[in-house]
């Protein structure tokens, strides 16, 4: 099988390659390219039988006719998230497309509390006053997390296990999911309304549907407690972004961590320090001496990017055998 690796870095061909060596893959070529897969480079697999992709490329209906016509029959998701997979088009033309729908929890959940921890703390605010040899406490003071309410919305693998890690830190733990999951016996599962109106500390991780875009809006927000603090390394999508911008101008918010945005498909992953951004919703988000904003690294850990690589290959000689291992969309 022919594969073409779209949006690579020095690290994804690092893990793939290490991987590659077992002759248990001697079926799979790869080759590796620098531009993500768009409607406008996807002619590039010409050729190929599958291609590789990630999250933060367009692989939306005029993506996957392009690469029907090159000939693919399989998109490996190098990502548990497909919201940017045009599936009804790729199922028209029975394009195999399949992902990694588990590779880490632990690696975004302790991200996700690493924001919450510097945006509360300002810590790395203290490490630039630091460097500028002032030592002053001004503008660090944060709040204590013992004691305080933390609300886990979506408790799949990642949400379980940022309830875990909050639940070390002396919080109690609510969640909200469609899907209760009763592992844990300290989890007490609520409404969404009670959990918006109870929590000191919202930490997003569901994935994004039609009914959970915008699921930080206006009127959600308006529940929530005043001080709250906010986090999301799940899909940018789910927070209305000119919503949030506003209630952090009216003081709702402690503190806000994001590992992802809605505008981040044309800078994640991306040095633009010698450019002026564009976008003006992502300027004003790092403006705010309260907002912590991460390029979605919260999956970028040695263990998780060793499961996502074996994984993928794991996918492609599934589909080559014509095995079903459940990664299928």
């Amino acid at each position: 099988m022919k594969i073409l690796f779209f949006g690579t870095k020095n690290y994804d061909e690092e893990f793939f390659s290490k991987i590659l060596q077992d002759k248990t893959y001697e079926d799979l070529d790869i080759t590796y390219i620098e531009p993500n897969l768009t409607p406008e480079t996807a002619s590039l697999a010409w050729g190929y039988d599958a291609v590789c992709a990630f999250v933060n490329m367009d692989l939306s209906a005029p993506a996957i006719d392009m690469l029907n016509k090159c000939g693919v029959k399989l998109i490996l998701m190098r990502s548990a998230g497909y919201n940017n997979v045009d599936l009804d088009q790729a199922k028209k033309y029975g394009i195999t497309v399949m992902h990694v729908p588990g590779y880490s929890p632990e690696a975004v959940a302790e991200h996700a509390m690493a924001l919450v921890l510097t945006a509360n703390r300002h810590t790395h605010k203290a490490y630039i006053k630091g460097r500028e040899n002032d030592f002053s406490l001004s503008g660090l003071m944060g709040v204590n997390l013992y004691g305080k309410t933390a609300g886990i919305i979506g408790t799949g693998k990642i949400g379980i296990a940022m309830a875990r890690i909050c639940r070390g830190f002396g919080m109690r733990v609510i969640g909200y999911d469609l899907y209760p999951n009763n592992t844990l016996d300290f989890l007490e599962y609520v409404d969404l309304d009670t959990l918006l109106k109870e929590s000191d500390l919202i930490s997003l991780h569901c994935p994004m549907f039609e009914n959970t875009y915008h699921l930080i809006n206006t009127e959600t927000i308006n529940k929530m407690k005043d001080g709250v603090i906010l986090v999301n390394t799940s899909r940018g999508g789910l927070i209305k972004t000119e919503d949030l911008i506003k209630g952090i101008r009216e003081g709702k918010f402690f503190a806000v961590g994001l590992d992802v945005y809605e505008e981040e498909n044309g800078s994640v992953y991306e040095d633009l320090s010698e450019r002026i951004l564009g976008h003006s919703t992502m300027a004003r988000l790092l403006s705010f001496p309260n907002v912590m904003v991460t390029s979605h690294q919260g999956f970028f850990t040695k263990e998780a990017l060793n499961a996502i690589s074996q994984t993928t290959v794991d996918n492609a000689m599934a589909f080559i055998n014509g095995v079903k291992n459940g990664n299928e969309l």
